[in-house]
């Protein structure tokens, strides 16, 4: 029989507690964020839908995007066990300096077009957290503006090679001249990925205004508020504007690169040099005879060709064939520290971070990407401790297995289905 007695105030006000309210509507909805998604859910909500979009879709079907993600969430980690990590070591040397998380900031266009603070906020957050932020060649802020935002930290510089050389080498030029200590050179842009998204909401930069975007302006005041009072948003290393990116990309891209530019850009270039969208193991061995520092497997976020690799997926194999001394890196589809770890078990030098940076930078400007970053650290030691390991040098292959929804066809079924 349970024995009842009536409640004691004293009991009941120890049970009570009241937490302070936060005046700050920024700091409120950014501490109620504990994941990526979560951020992703308030960026959506502030940001005209235009501009989320862009951030937030892929090419075509976003078939790439979509299976890159769903890698991730198909891997099986293999903890050890009676394995104390009562602390972690995060930091990695990559490129020939630190950074103390094994992740930096991947190069993303027209940044400021999905919040005013743009890539200041971005390299001013990296520099607080200690990792890289690379800036692209499309950014809204110019290399010195980044360099000014991040005087002391690492800046790294992405690099399209357009129609006009001249243009591409000197912005190299400047990037060095700068103190940026890494180049990258993106190879999977010959011409634009169909991005369906921007086309069916008529996106285009500057944006447009029309009677749909005003509509949906109504509920977003802050953001036109921010746009219409802010300089103008354009590249910062580009003259031409105006068009949908589509357009802009194919009249800047050409589809002519080949490795006599990658010649000339070594020459011109004093630091290091990545190659960005490597997509198959026979390139990436290429590449490294060929003598660049490193390369980053990736498929552009899924936003060139639909149905790309994944890279996640070429990571094991790109590994063994390349060697332990070549520097791998993985972008596409991390959305979780969890993730970061399986790459780096499985051979990654050093990952980059895209949508879940620009997620917070439209949830919260400057204070939203540091938001990003402290998430995805947290989320990194609290998977590093249960797997039972103190640094990032104790993962290995054996702590992950990457289970397979699309299993390929063997060439030579298909070869025989062929004859």
């Amino acid at each position: 029989m349970v024995q009842r007695q009536l409640p004691n105030p004293a009991e009941l006000l120890e049970l009570m507690k009241f937490k302070k309210p936060e005046l700050d509507g920024r700091k409120r909805r950014l501490d109620a964020a504990l994941t990526i998604d979560d951020l992703r859910s308030i960026a959506k909500r502030r940001t005209p839908k235009a501009a989320f979009d862009y951030t937030d879709g892929a090419a075509e079907g976003e078939l790439s995007l979509t299976r890159a993600r769903q890698a991730f969430q198909d891997v099986e980690f293999h903890p050890g066990i009676l394995r104390p990590a009562p602390t972690v070591d995060t930091s990695v040397d990559i490129l020939g300096g630190p950074s103390a998380l094994p992740f930096g900031i991947a190069p993303t266009g027209f940044t400021r077009l999905m919040q005013t603070e743009g890539e200041v906020a971005g390299a001013g957050a990296a520099a607080a957290a200690g990792i890289p932020f690379t800036l692209s060649t499309l950014g809204t802020t110019s290399i010195e503006g980044v360099k000014a935002a991040n005087p002391q930290g690492r800046n790294w510089f992405q690099l399209y090679v357009m129609r006009d050389r001249e243009i591409s080498y000197e912005l190299t030029r400047r990037a060095a001249a700068a103190g940026f200590d890494t180049l990258q050179f993106t190879v999977d842009t010959p011409v634009a990925g169909a991005r369906l998204r921007d086309k069916r909401n008529g996106f285009s930069i500057p944006p447009q205004l029309t009677l749909g975007t005003i509509i949906n302006a109504i509920p977003r005041p802050w953001w036109w508020f921010d746009f219409l009072t802010t300089p103008k948003l354009e590249f910062a290393s580009l003259s031409t504007t105006g068009g949908t990116v589509g357009e802009l990309l194919d009249a800047a891209m050409d589809p002519t690169i080949s490795y006599d530019d990658l010649a000339v850009i070594r020459d011109i270039w004093p630091g290091k040099l990545v190659i960005k969208g490597v997509q198959n193991v026979e390139d990436s061995v290429r590449l490294r005879d060929a003598g660049v520092d490193g390369i980053v497997l990736s498929n552009h976020g899924g936003r060139q060709l639909d149905r790309a690799p994944i890279p996640f997926h070429l990571l094991p194999e790109v590994r063994k064939a390349v060697g332990d001394d070549f520097t791998v890196m993985v972008d596409t589809g991390i959305m979780n520290g969890a993730d970061i770890v399986a790459a780096v078990a499985l051979g990654a030098d050093f990952t980059l971070i895209g949508r879940a940076y620009l997620y917070g930078l439209m949830a919260g400007g400057r204070q939203g990407v540091d938001r990003t970053i402290a998430i995805l650290r947290g989320e990194i030691e609290r998977t590093m401790r249960l797997l039972g390991v103190s640094s990032l040098a104790e993962l290995e292959p054996g702590h992950v297995t990457q289970l397979t929804r699309l299993v390929p066809v063997s060439r030579a079924a298909t070869e025989a289905v062929v004859r």
